[in-house]
């Protein structure tokens, strides 16, 4: 599980798969207007989305994370207008590498903390 101040993005566009470090970190800063260093993990899938590679500077140094599928695609959630990036949770990501159908899947009400603005008004 990825600590809560870890965002996750996922790329709303195609990537180019041969992309490395270089390339994705360009994507980052260029279309995304984000930092690669941020710790924040960035996600990419080609066209077909059979492949995916994500993106994160875990402290030390960049890492990549590269998946192949050997059958079926991996489903993202509907991206919004206008948007080349989208944000998603952890639990979303590891449904996402799972290949859990997102269509079907339905979070359940969970306790969350609520800021203290909130707990004082």
């Amino acid at each position: 599980m990825l600590p809560r101040a870890v965002k996750v993005y996922l790329a709303v566009e195609p990537c180019d798969m041969r992309k490395s470090f270089r390339g994705l970190t360009g994507v980052i800063r260029q279309r995304f207007q984000d930092d690669p260093l941020s710790g924040h993990v960035f996600c990419f899938f080609n066209r077909r989305r059979t492949l995916l590679k994500c993106i994160v500077h875990d402290g030390t140094g960049l890492l990549i994370y590269y998946k192949k599928l050997s059958r079926g695609t991996f489903q993202i959630p509907p991206a919004p207008q206008d948007q080349v990036r989208m944000q998603v949770d952890a639990g979303t990501l590891a449904m996402i590498l799972e290949g859990v159908d997102l269509r079907g899947a339905k979070r359940r009400l969970r306790h969350r903390r609520r800021d203290r603005q909130a707990a004082e008004n």
